[in-house]
This record gives C-alpha cells, structure tokens and sequence, in this order.
C-alpha cells in the first residue's frame, strides 16, 4: 500500500496541467515536500462543470485512524463516494513510495523505493473525497495485478497492490462516468512506462 508520495510543483503549473483553478475556500499550506497519511494533499474535482484544485486531508476517518488506500470497492464504506461523481477526484503526484517487503540482505532493513512515470512529470492517481466536520478527506485506488506480480516494476517490490495511475485522457471518464465504466480504468499501469528509483 502506498503510504507517501510527493508533489514538487507549484499551484499554478499544477493548475496548468490538470485544466483546474484553485479553490481558496480549502487552501491549506503544505508542510513538506512529501505527502503522509493525515496530512493535507491537492486534490482535483470537478464543481459546476469546472475543475477545482484544492487541499485536503489525505486519509478517509475510521476508529482514529486514516485509511488511505481504496481496495475493495464494493465496501459499504467506500461505495458511496465511488458512485457519485462528484465525490470522485484526481490526486496529482511526482512520485510516490512502496517499502520493500522482505529487509534487504546488505542492510537487514526494508528498503525505500520511489516510483514516477519519466514522460509525466505530474500524473494523477483515481481517488474519491468526501467533507468531514474538520476538514474534507481523500484517499486513492489501489489495485492488483494482471499476471504475476513480479513481473510488473511496482510489483516487483510491492506484490499486493499498486496506485490507480490514470491516463491523462481518461481524467474526464474518472471524474464524469458511471460507475462500471469509471472502474474499468482501476488497473495497473503500464510498467513500461514508470521508472523506480
């Protein structure tokens, strides 16, 4: 499960990319240049046929604790915001990190390993938000595998599942489609198109 990723672009060549104007009702200051569980994020969602940027806080509430990453998306707890579009959102990303599963033998520790997509230096994770009394939450798609894990370069370090990454041409069928049709793109991404560090 991916638990940090990072997004080193300024509001407005983020703005650029994903065709947003920024919402100044949720704008929060980032307090690093990564992001973790129960710290805030930009999120992308559209409101009133327009695509708004904004912050919110990366994890979905329960029993005290964020819950990050959607898997199983017939869970009550996930459904009702992955049925409606407008809870659906685009999480914009740089990079983001899977720890590796067994400690690595020159260390005897689980090793850090950061993973982007080299032809996009911005691309966008399938996510859903929804508000809250505090502040409004998100959390991102996640998914399996088609084949063997290993042999996809996400899996080859992180087996169990892997981030949602989008096309940018499938932005709008993220955000707009039906529900069957939106997790059609609820795949993993081609590994010939990312790079791990």
């Amino acid at each position: 499960m991916c638990n940090l990723y990072n997004l080193k672009v300024s509001r407005w060549e983020l703005d650029a990319y994903c065709q947003s104007q920024e919402d100044w009702r949720r704008e929060v200051e980032m307090d690093k240049d990564y992001v973790a569980p129960g710290k805030p994020g930009i999120v992308v969602r559209e409101e009133g046929g327009q695509r708004v940027s904004s912050a919110m806080v990366w994890g979905f509430p329960l029993n005290g604790k964020p819950v990050t990453n959607v898997r199983n998306y017939t869970s009550p707890f996930w459904r009702s915001a992955l049925q409606n579009p407008e809870r659906r959102c685009l999480v914009p990303v740089n990079e983001f990190q899977e720890w590796s599963v067994e400690p690595m033998p020159e260390t005897g520790k689980k090793r850090p390993f950061w993973f982007k997509v080299p032809s996009q230096p911005i691309f966008c994770f399938a996510g859903i938000w929804r508000p809250t009394e505090c502040a409004p939450v998100f959390s991102f798609l996640t998914c399996g595998y088609d084949g063997d894990p290993k042999a996809h370069v996400v899996g080859a370090i992180h087996p169990k599942a892997c981030p949602v990454i989008l096309h940018d041409e499938d932005y709008d069928r993220w955000l707009r489609a039906e529900l069957d049709e939106a997790l059609e793109l609820a795949c993993a991404f081609p590994s010939q198109l990312m790079a791990v560090r």
